[in-house]
């Protein structure tokens, strides 16, 4: 990451990593990522528990210090920037840590002080609008609720970058849809940029712009969504066929299919299922869950079915 930083960075992206590295004692959580999240961006960072999702949200967050490399907001230190860069961030974490005696009435006036471009208004309409409750405690609402009433406090200053930590972790399938239809609508009025790493991909299928897929620490995979589905590729093949001339794809994975063989690759081209006798039965591309399964389980070369 080179060249002249102005306050948006370089190039015009809010957020970044360069070389970026976490370690715990003897675990190395973080290994060497580096990426970028451009402005009007929404960036999914996904990964199994354990990937290294939250500690790059903290370190991004400047609540803790990278090992090694660069986090940066706004095209600052993340760590030194923090009590500036948090006036143009919003955050709903991984687990609620919102006071669990007070209530949103309570919460939205204390926020509404602390903000000078609050929008009251605008937040006490959503909070109608998800059906969380004005004068019940924190510790009374549902899960669902709770997450709601953290994103719409999340927004309510008009922030230019929103991190999200798994904001549907735990809930059930009605609540995690409201959640993702309030991101999506808040999106859609002001092309907010999105940090957001989660494990849910049915959910963020329809938000994401760009995608980086964490594999035990590393970042195993970072592009554009359309160029990912362009390029990944399931080919049905009949019993038999030479599904190894498919190697210039690269083949991410192989297996046995239902009367004959199932290979996924990564750069899917016409001109070279010519190599396969008989040629394809099918030509299917992947949904985003399905490309997460095959970059954090496939094995570039493939192995025999």
């Amino acid at each position: 990451m080179s060249g002249s930083q102005g306050e948006d960075g370089v190039g015009g992206w809010v957020a970044a990593f360069s070389g970026s590295t976490v370690r715990y004692r003897r675990r190395l959580a973080v290994d060497g990522v580096t990426l970028k999240v451009s402005r009007g961006q929404v960036y999914a960072l996904l990964g199994r528990n354990g990937a290294g999702k939250s500690s790059l949200v903290r370190c991004l967050l400047g609540q803790q210090r990278l090992t090694a490399g660069r986090a940066l907001l706004f095209g600052e230190d993340a760590w030194a920037s923090r009590p500036r860069a948090m006036a143009r961030v919003g955050v709903v974490p991984e687990e609620s840590d919102l006071p669990p005696d007070l209530d949103a009435d309570t919460l939205v006036a204390w926020c509404q002080r602390v903000y000078p471009r609050w929008d009251d208004a605008r937040v006490r309409q959503r909070l109608r609008r998800t059906g969380v409750p004005p004068r019940t405690p924190v510790n009374r609402l549902s899960r669902g609720q709770r997450t709601q009433l953290a994103l719409t406090l999340a927004l309510g200053h008009g922030p230019e970058l929103l991190i999200l930590d798994d904001p549907t972790l735990g809930l059930d399938a009605v609540a995690r849809r409201e959640v993702w239809d309030t991101l999506i609508g808040e999106l859609a009025d002001r092309g907010t940029t999105v940090f957001l790493a989660t494990h849910d991909l049915a959910g963020v299928a329809g938000v994401a712009d760009r995608v980086g897929i964490l594999v035990e620490g590393r970042l195993a995979l970072d592009e554009e969504v359309d160029a990912l589905r362009a390029r990944l590729r399931r080919l049905v093949l009949p019993a038999g066929a030479p599904w190894q001339a498919l190697a210039p794809m690269g083949i991410l994975s192989c297996q046995e299919a239902l009367g004959g063989v199932e290979v996924v690759v990564e750069r899917f081209d016409d001109a070279l299922l010519a190599a396969v006798g008989g040629g394809p039965l099918e030509v299917q591309a992947l949904t985003l869950e399905e490309t997460f399964v095959a970059v954090t389980t496939g094995q570039a070369g493939g192995g025999a079915p």
